[in-house]
């Protein structure tokens, strides 16, 4: 009976473990590139007010693009954060795009609540697959990348940034 159980739990145990390796490797975000990915350059995202965005024209300075959606709670809960983070930044070069990926009219309604000082541009569909080209494997939300002022990639994250991931951020620029 004790061996029965040992074995048992060996075999659940490694079942775990394999399960969580599986997890890992399926929602972590892909290696980083050196150059990102042309594709992403060469868009032009719609603003909420209906103004063509040329991503191109935010290189040569430091970029943090947030990829974001009114009905995620972490995403509307980091928003007020990466604004402090901007307004404290833009003096040093720093820019901050929001790309949300949700419908225009929601994204409009929430913007009227609830302003932002960045910019903000309507990925829709468009964004969901840039965010993946990107390193978004998993496709989830809040997705940040981070941009070196030559248009490389040098960090992302999937999931909620903190206070510490924009200050360690901010460091490395």
């Amino acid at each position: 009976m004790n061996r029965r159980h040992l074995l048992y739990g060996a075999a659940a145990g490694g079942a775990a473990l394999a399960g969580l390796g599986l997890a890992w490797r399926l929602h972590r975000p892909a290696a980083m590139a050196a150059p990102a990915d042309p594709a992403f350059w060469a868009a032009t995202l719609d603003t909420p007010s209906g103004a063509p965005l040329a991503l191109a024209s935010l290189r040569g300075k430091p970029l943090l693009v947030n990829f974001w959606a009114t009905w995620c709670p972490p995403c509307v809960e980091e928003l007020p954060l990466l604004d402090a983070f901007y307004q404290q930044n833009r003096s040093k070069g720093w820019q901050v795009l929001g790309i949300a990926i949700d419908q225009p009219s929601a994204v409009r309604r929430w913007l009227e609540r609830s302003p932002l000082s960045f910019a903000v541009a309507l990925g829709g569909l468009e964004g969901s697959e840039m965010s993946r080209r990107l390193g978004n494997a998993a496709g989830g939300l809040p997705f940040s990348v981070l941009f070196s002022a030559g248009a490389q990639v040098m960090d992302r994250k999937l999931g909620q940034l903190s206070q510490a991931d924009l200050s360690a951020w901010a460091a490395r620029i």
